[in-house]
């Protein structure tokens, strides 16, 4: 077993779009992201097989949970959201936030740039 060390200052964000931003550290079964949301950032409705745990470090986050987006919460800095597999979500940052995501088993979608869905032009 080979261990890694990361350094998040040393690690240059990879923007996402004009209000998002972030950093992946990839092991074999999961994925750390460190995201860095601007106030007003919308991450749009999306589902994936992946497990998630969203710890919000600062800020808050505004989250519509389910295919309607019928469960609404805001969590905020010292919080965490457990979202199981294939529900949908969409969130928007009610503040500037810096969000620590871990997902199970890593986001092949982020890794190889097909995450469409944060340039979709649908509002839902």
């Amino acid at each position: 077993m080979e261990t890694s060390h990361f350094r998040w200052d040393d690690m240059e964000p990879e923007v996402v779009t004009d209000s998002i931003r972030r950093r992946l550290v990839t092991g074999e079964r999961g994925m750390l992201a460190e995201v860095l949301l601007d106030k007003g950032a919308i991450v749009p409705k999306h589902s994936h097989d992946n497990e998630q745990f969203t710890y919000i470090l600062e800020g808050a986050l505004r989250f519509w949970l389910g295919d309607e987006g019928e469960t609404e919460l805001v969590v905020r800095a010292g919080e965490v959201l457990h979202i199981p597999s294939n529900v949908p979500h969409k969130a928007e940052a009610i503040e500037d936030t810096v969000d620590l995501d871990v997902f199970c088993p890593p986001r092949q979608d982020w890794l190889d740039g097909t995450d469409s869905y944060f340039h979709d032009l649908d509002p839902d």
